[in-house]
Parts: structure tokens; sequence; C-alpha cells
């Protein structure tokens, strides 16, 4: 149904429009990862496919009559179009790192709800992701790095962001580190063992 579909700037209002690119987003994603697994991780896609740098890059996004890759969606898309550094928790690139992918599709008319509870849940994730210590410290994921602007244009800077979603509010003053990034796949592996 994505692929048949395209947002009509005339006849969709902006909330369809972003919840139709995030929702391509992330089955395209997860159509990527289908397509090729096994894998450890989905920076191993783009091994053995000729002329393309990296993952991002791979042209195999079908909507109606255009082709898109996985940057057209999330930077020549969402980020510029629609300049919601929420967007950040709704993607998913299936990796551990990631913000988790939520178990329902993003729909037009509770979209602000959704992002809001998906930036909410990332921030005060006390895990691998990302970790608010207290007000005076945090290890933020890369994502507060890698679009510090993003933030910046919807808070004066990426604490007074946070804390806009925070439940511990960071310190101006706080000490930041950075975690490291895990590209590691973020699959699920069965519990239960074949007899």
């Amino acid at each position: 149904m994505l692929a048949r579909n395209h947002p009509n700037d005339k006849n969709w209002t902006r909330q369809e429009q972003m919840a139709y690119w995030i929702n391509a987003y992330n089955a395209f994603t997860i159509k990527l990862i289908c397509d090729n697994y096994p894998i450890a991780s989905i920076k191993d896609v783009k091994k053995g496919v000729p002329f393309v740098s990296d993952t991002w890059t791979i042209d195999f996004i079908k909507i109606e009559n255009k082709t898109y890759d996985l940057n057209n969606l999330e930077h020549g898309i969402l980020r510029p179009k629609y300049k919601d550094p929420r967007i950040h928790f709704a993607v998913n690139c299936a990796s551990f790192s990631c913000a988790p992918l939520r178990n329902e599709a993003y729909m037009p008319e509770k979209l602000e709800e959704q992002l809001n509870d998906a930036t909410r849940k990332f921030i005060n994730a006390a895990n691998f992701r990302n970790s608010i210590i207290s007000a005076k410290k945090a290890d933020l994921s890369k994502y507060f790095t890698w679009y510090a602007g993003d933030f910046k244009d919807a808070a004066p800077s990426v604490i007074a962001f946070i804390n806009k979603y925070a439940t511990t509010p960071l310190d101006a003053d706080a000490k930041i580190d950075y975690l490291d990034y895990n590209w590691n796949l973020n699959e699920q592996k069965s519990t239960s063992a074949a007899k």
C-alpha cells in the first residue's frame, strides 16, 4: 500500500504526510533487512551491491513512479520538510542504538502524541541508547551530536530540548558524554527452543 500511494502536498495534511514518510522509512528498513537476512548489522547490506557506498544509498524504494533510498526519505524529505527533531526517535535503522520501533504505525490523528511518546521514552530510557544519570551528568545518544542543529532549531540548546521531555531535567552545565553507537542488528532472538 505504501508503494502505491504518494503523499500529495495539496490534498494531504502535514500530519498525514509526516506519518506516511515515517512509516515508509520504517517499513522499507524492515524490508531491506528481511531481503538480506541473515546479517549482523544493517551496514552489512551494502556488501555485494555494486557502486553503493553505504546501505542508506541503495535505490530500492519504489513509490508510485519514483525510486528512493533511505537517505532520500530521512534527509531529503523528513528532516528538511518537517523540521521536527522528534523524527529521530520515530525512524528506526534496525540497530541496537536506534530508537525502538513502535508496535503500531504512526497515525495522522495521533501523530503528536506518538512523537512525544517516542521522544520521551528514548530520552528517559536508562539503557545503552541514552542515559540521564543525574541532573549533573548524562550519557547521551550520538543522535544529540550528529543532529545537534535539528535539536537547536526546536529549542535554545540540546539540553533545553532534552529537558522538555526528561523526567530528570539536566542542569545547563551538566557533564555530557556520548555513547558509542551500536550498529548490531536489533533482532529479537527466539526464547523457545525448537523440539
